[in-house]
């Protein structure tokens, strides 16, 4: 937590920069420009946050399991299992992505 301690008046200051307009405000006429953008905003979270937790989880994944497949070449079949799990974040961000969109 140390580490990120320096980006939070940053991400405070996002947080209020977005949350500060007319976001919540209701339109009379359909949807707006603040929808349309909190939309694309989510959409590109869904997706983008989706494949940073899928790279941070293979990395260690592929290490071990290619370790265990050099060691034991039959154990081939359930490290690629193991390896391919994570990719559902994707996924998951995609489905997200064109719910959003």
């Amino acid at each position: 937590m140390k580490k990120f301690a320096k980006y939070m008046p940053a991400a405070a200051a996002l947080a209020t920069a977005a949350l500060s307009s007319d976001a919540f405000a209701q339109a009379a006429t359909g949807t707006t420009t603040s929808d349309v953008g909190l939309k694309a905003i989510g959409a590109g979270l869904a997706l983008g946050l989706g494949a940073v937790g899928t790279g941070l989880a293979q990395g260690p994944i592929g290490a071990a399991a290619a370790g265990v497949t050099a060691e034991r070449p039959e154990k081939f079949g359930q490290m690629a299992i193991w390896f391919f799990i994570p990719e559902t974040l994707v996924i998951f961000g995609f489905v997200g992505f064109f719910l959003l969109k």
